[in-house]
């Protein structure tokens, strides 16, 4: 039995007095990372903020069986964005009396541990509600088999250092981004072999990062597909999904999502391909990571961009966040969600460099630039070369979508 653990994690070991909670955690975690679940609850609540804030794998060894003892620990695996994760150990009543007889020192008296066997019975049927939502529960079978895998998380890239070629929302305009590369010093021509797909001859070691927006609205949606994907399995590329990526994948995998006009065109163009295709486009997405870490900790790539605690997270929130950006919660004359500035109130130390927003030029704004400027709607598409902070554009060749579109999701 393998349990993932994401490496930024807050681990929650759950049973009864002498379900073999220290056990576990001794076989299978370092000391340095298991704080123990007794003592003065409100100075472990303030340990295990410090803990995630600098984003340490932290496990708490005997948290309390009661609810309200839970709740403080999603408040914080929340705050913090880190997953969290409860390993329950659904031990027998018989067991762990035979095991406290043996053991020295205070333990549960027969009728405490009675108690705790029907909480952590209780707290079993409902921890998913309560916001865990990583739940594993072990039992005397199966808990000698379970194998823990730290996994690192695939936002962390910092022994990426570029330089970065880093492009802003293409949607569809092939043409453009082809002009763009070869201004970057890149050479893209039709696959050798006579495959579909382009072959891309890099400068001087450079790296692109595509900010997702690869699909609808513009005729080259394919075309852009073919030389993304083919760019980062040849590992000359990064790529993060935006939320029209995000809508496609739900589309090509059979959920029911409504279908606009700039989808419809994405669908109609992937008809086109040859079987298998919508497949392989669906895995990318699918594979993407939704932001990138790089350089150290210096750079930092989202599609809608990201605020600095949430930087090489990985939780739904700040998925959603590097997808969609932050809302006002107000709608504007086209009824359109209104975008918050959160750039305006940035105070991170990594740049970060992102698209969703179209905008006439680029402007430095606390150390994030906005690089979608509107190629599809007749403006220009961009990228930013980094370390230089030097902007390259080229002009679209035509207006593809009515301007006034610019914030349809």
């Amino acid at each position: 039995m393998m349990i993932p653990i994401p490496e930024q994690s807050l681990v929650l070991l759950l049973g009864p007095s002498g379900s073999g909670k220290s056990t576990l955690a001794n076989a299978h975690f370092l000391p340095e990372d298991v704080l123990p679940g007794t003592g003065n609850e409100t100075r472990l609540h303030e340990e295990v903020a410090r803990r995630l804030a600098r984003g340490t794998l932290t496990v708490i060894d005997g948290v309390p069986l009661s609810a309200e003892s839970r709740r403080h620990y999603v408040t914080l695996a929340r705050e913090h964005h880190v997953a969290l994760v409860a390993v329950a150990l659904d031990t027998p009543e018989a067991l762990c009396l035979e095991r406290n007889r043996t053991r020295t020192g205070a333990h549960a008296s027969p009728k405490a541990l009675r108690n705790q066997v029907q909480q952590l019975q209780n707290a079993l049927k409902g921890l998913t509600k309560e916001g865990i939502r990583h739940v594993h529960v072990l039992t005397p079978e199966t808990v000698g088999a379970v194998a823990f895998e730290h996994r690192p998380l695939p936002s962390r890239r910092h022994d990426e250092h570029g330089p970065f070629d880093i492009i802003g929302d293409i949607h569809g305009c092939f043409t453009e981004l082809r002009s763009l590369l070869t201004e970057l010093g890149f050479t893209v021509a039709p696959r050798a072999d006579g495959s579909p797909g382009f072959d891309v001859a890099t400068p001087a070691g450079r790296k692109v990062v595509f900010l997702g927006d690869l699909v609808d609205r513009g005729p080259g949606v394919t075309d852009v597909l073919r030389l993304v994907m083919g760019m980062v399995e040849a590992g000359t590329a990064l790529c993060v999904p935006g939320n029209h990526e995000f809508k496609l994948l739900k589309k090509l995998r059979g959920k029911d999502v409504r279908v606009g006009r700039g989808l419809a065109m994405t669908l109609e163009q992937l008809e086109r391909e040859p079987p298998g295709f919508s497949q392989a486009v669906a895995d990318f997405i699918e594979a993407r990571s939704p932001h990138y870490v790089l350089d150290d900790g210096r750079l930092v790539a989202a599609h809608a961009g990201l605020k600095a605690p949430m930087h090489g997270r990985d939780t739904p929130e700040v998925r959603d966040f590097a997808l969609y950006g932050e809302t006002t919660g107000e709608a504007d004359a086209y009824g359109l969600p209104v975008r918050a500035d959160w750039a305006r109130d940035y105070q991170g130390q990594a740049m970060v460099v992102y698209g969703h927003t179209p905008v006439p030029e680029s402007e430095w704004v606390n150390n994030t630039v906005c690089v979608d400027t509107g190629c599809v709607f007749g403006g220009k598409l961009t990228a930013l070369r980094y370390p230089e902070r030097e902007f390259v554009s080229v002009p679209a060749q035509h207006e593809y979508w009515a301007s006034r579109s610019h914030a349809a999701p």
